[in-house]
Protein backbone atom coordinates (compact mmCIF):
# COMPACT_ATOMS: atom_id res chain seq x y z
CA UNK A 1 0.00 0.00 0.00
CA UNK A 2 1.46 3.75 -0.63
CA UNK A 3 2.30 5.59 2.25
CA UNK A 4 0.42 8.53 1.58
CA UNK A 5 -2.57 5.72 0.90
CA UNK A 6 -1.56 4.12 4.30
CA UNK A 7 -1.34 7.61 5.88
CA UNK A 8 -5.03 8.53 4.97
CA UNK A 9 -6.49 5.13 6.03
CA UNK A 10 -4.97 5.52 9.92
CA UNK A 11 -6.12 9.19 9.81
CA UNK A 12 -9.73 8.22 8.62
CA UNK A 13 -9.51 5.30 11.13
CA UNK A 14 -8.53 6.96 14.29
CA UNK A 15 -10.59 7.28 17.42
CA UNK A 16 -12.22 10.04 18.20
CA UNK A 17 -10.41 10.02 21.67
CA UNK A 18 -7.13 10.52 19.45
CA UNK A 19 -6.87 13.62 17.41
CA UNK A 20 -6.19 13.39 13.90
CA UNK A 21 -3.61 15.78 13.54
CA UNK A 22 -1.37 14.58 16.46
CA UNK A 23 -1.46 11.16 14.43
CA UNK A 24 -0.53 12.81 11.03
CA UNK A 25 2.40 15.20 12.88
CA UNK A 26 3.64 11.50 14.47
CA UNK A 27 3.81 9.51 11.51
CA UNK A 28 5.37 12.65 9.26
CA UNK A 29 8.18 13.94 11.84
CA UNK A 30 7.86 11.30 14.67
CA UNK A 31 7.73 14.02 16.83
CA UNK A 32 4.70 14.38 18.56
CA UNK A 33 5.12 15.65 22.29
CA UNK A 34 1.87 15.66 24.85
CA UNK A 35 0.13 14.04 21.71
CA UNK A 36 -3.05 12.73 21.95
CA UNK A 37 -2.92 9.29 20.69
CA UNK A 38 -5.44 7.36 22.81
CA UNK A 39 -6.65 4.12 21.69
CA UNK A 40 -5.02 4.23 18.51
CA UNK A 41 -4.06 1.30 16.29
CA UNK A 42 -0.30 1.70 15.44
CA UNK A 43 0.67 -2.21 15.35
CA UNK A 44 4.22 -2.93 13.44
CA UNK A 45 4.35 0.85 12.92
CA UNK A 46 7.95 2.00 12.84
CA UNK A 47 8.63 4.81 15.42
CA UNK A 48 12.49 4.34 16.12
CA UNK A 49 13.81 7.49 18.32
CA UNK A 50 10.25 9.15 17.75
CA UNK A 51 9.13 11.47 20.86
CA UNK A 52 6.57 11.31 22.54
CA UNK A 53 7.32 12.48 25.48
CA UNK A 54 4.03 13.13 28.05
CA UNK A 55 2.39 11.48 25.09
CA UNK A 56 -1.23 10.14 25.86
CA UNK A 57 -1.54 6.56 24.42
CA UNK A 58 -3.85 4.63 26.99
CA UNK A 59 -4.92 2.09 25.07
CA UNK A 60 -3.03 2.29 21.75
CA UNK A 61 -2.19 -0.88 20.06
CA UNK A 62 1.44 -0.75 19.37
CA UNK A 63 2.31 -4.61 19.54
CA UNK A 64 5.10 -5.44 17.62
CA UNK A 65 6.39 -2.00 16.91
CA UNK A 66 9.60 -0.38 16.54
CA UNK A 67 10.29 1.90 19.25
CA UNK A 68 14.37 1.77 19.52
CA UNK A 69 15.34 4.44 20.95
CA UNK A 70 12.23 6.31 21.53
CA UNK A 71 11.33 9.22 24.09
CA UNK A 72 8.65 7.81 26.07
CA UNK A 73 9.29 9.72 29.05
CA UNK A 74 6.18 11.19 31.56
CA UNK A 75 4.07 9.05 28.52
CA UNK A 76 0.79 7.57 29.50
CA UNK A 77 0.91 3.75 28.93
CA UNK A 78 -2.39 2.61 31.15
CA UNK A 79 -3.37 -0.43 29.49
CA UNK A 80 -1.51 -0.02 26.06
CA UNK A 81 -0.73 -3.36 24.13
CA UNK A 82 3.26 -3.10 23.43
CA UNK A 83 3.36 -6.82 23.43
CA UNK A 84 6.25 -7.75 21.25
CA UNK A 85 7.67 -4.85 20.52
CA UNK A 86 11.28 -3.58 20.43
CA UNK A 87 11.80 -0.96 22.99
CA UNK A 88 15.63 -0.98 22.93
CA UNK A 89 17.17 1.64 24.28
CA UNK A 90 13.82 3.25 24.72
CA UNK A 91 13.57 6.05 27.94
CA UNK A 92 10.29 4.96 29.87
CA UNK A 93 11.49 7.18 32.54
CA UNK A 94 8.40 8.42 34.35
CA UNK A 95 5.84 7.09 32.41
CA UNK A 96 2.83 5.50 33.70
CA UNK A 97 3.18 1.44 33.13
CA UNK A 98 -0.40 0.26 34.92
CA UNK A 99 -2.15 -2.47 33.37
CA UNK A 100 0.43 -2.27 30.56
CA UNK A 101 1.21 -5.40 28.03
CA UNK A 102 4.92 -5.56 27.99
CA UNK A 103 4.83 -9.39 27.52
CA UNK A 104 7.78 -10.50 24.50
CA UNK A 105 8.73 -7.18 24.57
CA UNK A 106 12.58 -5.96 23.79
CA UNK A 107 13.66 -3.57 26.76
CA UNK A 108 17.38 -3.95 26.20
CA UNK A 109 19.14 -0.95 27.53
CA UNK A 110 15.53 0.52 27.70
CA UNK A 111 15.65 3.56 31.02
CA UNK A 112 13.13 2.45 33.55
CA UNK A 113 12.38 3.63 37.02
CA UNK A 114 13.35 1.12 39.44
CA UNK A 115 10.01 -0.83 40.43
CA UNK A 116 8.39 0.58 36.83
CA UNK A 117 6.69 -3.19 36.41
CA UNK A 118 5.29 -3.63 39.18
CA UNK A 119 1.49 -3.03 38.25
CA UNK A 120 2.54 -4.60 34.13
CA UNK A 121 2.64 -7.12 32.38
CA UNK A 122 6.16 -8.10 31.47
CA UNK A 123 6.13 -12.09 31.40
CA UNK A 124 8.66 -13.49 28.78
CA UNK A 125 10.50 -9.76 27.84
CA UNK A 126 13.85 -9.47 27.72
CA UNK A 127 16.53 -7.32 28.50
CA UNK A 128 15.01 -5.99 31.88
CA UNK A 129 17.11 -4.91 34.16
CA UNK A 130 17.01 -6.36 38.27
CA UNK A 131 16.45 -2.94 39.78
CA UNK A 132 13.04 -3.01 37.64
CA UNK A 133 12.57 -6.41 39.27
CA UNK A 134 11.19 -5.47 42.34
CA UNK A 135 9.49 -7.61 44.62
CA UNK A 136 5.84 -6.57 43.80
CA UNK A 137 6.75 -6.95 40.28
CA UNK A 138 7.98 -10.63 40.33
CA UNK A 139 4.96 -11.69 42.39
CA UNK A 140 2.70 -10.22 40.14
CA UNK A 141 4.40 -11.91 37.00
CA UNK A 142 4.09 -15.39 38.84
CA UNK A 143 0.21 -14.27 39.36
CA UNK A 144 -0.80 -13.69 35.68
CA UNK A 145 1.57 -16.98 35.13
CA UNK A 146 -0.35 -19.13 37.56
CA UNK A 147 -3.79 -17.64 36.00
CA UNK A 148 -2.42 -18.67 33.16
CA UNK A 149 -1.74 -22.23 33.88
CA UNK A 150 2.08 -21.73 33.49
CA UNK A 151 3.32 -23.52 36.88
CA UNK A 152 6.66 -23.75 36.02
CA UNK A 153 7.12 -20.23 34.67
CA UNK A 154 5.20 -19.19 38.01
CA UNK A 155 7.04 -21.07 40.28
CA UNK A 156 10.16 -19.48 38.89
CA UNK A 157 8.74 -16.11 39.32
CA UNK A 158 7.64 -16.77 42.92
CA UNK A 159 11.16 -18.12 43.68
CA UNK A 160 12.54 -14.92 42.30
CA UNK A 161 10.07 -12.74 44.16
CA UNK A 162 11.28 -14.69 47.27
CA UNK A 163 15.09 -13.94 46.82
CA UNK A 164 14.06 -10.28 45.97
CA UNK A 165 12.04 -10.03 49.91
CA UNK A 166 12.46 -13.73 51.68
CA UNK A 167 10.35 -12.24 54.57
CA UNK A 168 7.16 -11.72 52.44
CA UNK A 169 4.92 -15.29 53.60
CA UNK A 170 2.61 -14.90 50.64
CA UNK A 171 4.88 -15.62 47.69
CA UNK A 172 6.36 -18.33 49.96
CA UNK A 173 2.50 -19.86 49.86
CA UNK A 174 2.22 -18.93 46.14
CA UNK A 175 5.03 -20.79 45.44
CA UNK A 176 3.94 -23.56 47.27
CA UNK A 177 0.85 -23.69 45.39
CA UNK A 178 2.71 -24.17 42.79
CA UNK A 179 4.90 -26.77 43.12
CA UNK A 180 2.03 -28.47 44.79
CA UNK A 181 0.27 -28.18 41.29
CA UNK A 182 3.56 -29.72 39.82
CA UNK A 183 3.42 -32.77 42.21
CA UNK A 184 6.83 -31.47 43.99
CA UNK A 185 4.66 -32.19 47.77
CA UNK A 186 7.84 -32.00 49.49
CA UNK A 187 8.52 -28.82 48.48
CA UNK A 188 5.20 -27.57 48.55
CA UNK A 189 5.06 -28.30 52.19
CA UNK A 190 8.28 -27.42 53.04
CA UNK A 191 7.14 -23.65 51.49
CA UNK A 192 4.24 -23.68 53.45
CA UNK A 193 5.50 -24.43 56.83
CA UNK A 194 8.01 -21.45 56.33
CA UNK A 195 4.79 -19.81 55.51
CA UNK A 196 3.46 -20.40 58.56
CA UNK A 197 7.01 -19.77 60.45
CA UNK A 198 6.80 -16.03 58.71
CA UNK A 199 3.10 -15.23 59.60
CA UNK A 200 4.35 -16.57 63.16
CA UNK A 201 6.98 -13.85 63.40
CA UNK A 202 4.47 -11.37 62.54
CA UNK A 203 1.95 -12.19 65.44
CA UNK A 204 -0.24 -13.75 63.27
CA UNK A 205 -0.55 -17.14 65.35
CA UNK A 206 -4.25 -18.18 62.96
CA UNK A 207 -2.43 -18.34 59.94
CA UNK A 208 0.25 -19.90 61.33
CA UNK A 209 -1.18 -22.78 62.40
CA UNK A 210 -3.70 -23.16 59.64
CA UNK A 211 -0.15 -23.12 57.27
CA UNK A 212 1.65 -25.32 59.09
CA UNK A 213 -1.66 -28.03 59.40
CA UNK A 214 -1.56 -27.47 55.40
CA UNK A 215 2.62 -28.62 55.11
CA UNK A 216 1.58 -31.39 56.82
CA UNK A 217 -1.64 -32.58 54.95
CA UNK A 218 0.07 -31.62 51.77
CA UNK A 219 2.66 -34.09 52.67
CA UNK A 220 0.47 -36.23 53.36
CA UNK A 221 -1.66 -36.09 50.05
CA UNK A 222 -1.21 -38.79 47.16
CA UNK A 223 0.24 -37.07 44.20
CA UNK A 224 -1.71 -38.95 41.96
CA UNK A 225 -2.54 -36.26 39.27
CA UNK A 226 -0.53 -34.38 36.55
CA UNK A 227 0.30 -31.06 36.05
CA UNK A 228 -1.62 -30.63 32.91
CA UNK A 229 -4.53 -31.94 34.47
CA UNK A 230 -4.74 -29.00 37.13
CA UNK A 231 -6.14 -31.25 39.71
CA UNK A 232 -2.88 -30.94 41.84
CA UNK A 233 -2.52 -30.16 45.44
CA UNK A 234 -2.51 -26.67 44.89
CA UNK A 235 -5.56 -26.34 43.37
CA UNK A 236 -7.02 -28.47 46.25
CA UNK A 237 -5.87 -25.87 49.18
CA UNK A 238 -7.52 -23.10 46.89
CA UNK A 239 -10.10 -24.97 46.84
CA UNK A 240 -10.39 -26.01 50.32
CA UNK A 241 -10.76 -30.02 49.20
CA UNK A 242 -8.43 -31.04 51.71
CA UNK A 243 -10.24 -30.41 54.99
CA UNK A 244 -7.62 -28.38 57.12
CA UNK A 245 -7.14 -25.81 53.87
CA UNK A 246 -10.81 -24.71 53.94
CA UNK A 247 -9.37 -22.05 56.07
CA UNK A 248 -6.33 -22.01 54.11
CA UNK A 249 -8.01 -21.26 51.25
CA UNK A 250 -8.65 -17.47 51.74
CA UNK A 251 -4.87 -17.50 52.49
CA UNK A 252 -4.07 -19.43 49.24
CA UNK A 253 -6.09 -17.04 46.86
CA UNK A 254 -4.86 -13.69 48.17
CA UNK A 255 -1.56 -15.12 47.38
CA UNK A 256 -2.18 -15.67 44.08
CA UNK A 257 -3.51 -11.97 43.38
CA UNK A 258 -1.53 -9.11 42.62
CA UNK A 259 0.67 -6.80 44.95
CA UNK A 260 0.17 -3.49 45.46
CA UNK A 261 3.64 -1.45 44.92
Amino acid sequence: MPARVLLFTLVLTTPLMAKAGDLVELLQTRKCPDCQLTDVDLVHSDLRDADLRGAQLQRANLGHARLDGADLKKSNLQFTNLRGASLRGADLRGSTLYGTDLRQADLSGARLDDGALEQAYWQGAHGIKDSVRSHAALHNAGVTAAENGEWEQAEALFGAAIAANPEEPLSWVARGVCRGELGNTKDASHDLAHAGTLFGNRGDKEKAQQLLEASRKATAAPANYTAAAGNGIGSRLLSGAISTAQALAPIAIRALSPMLP
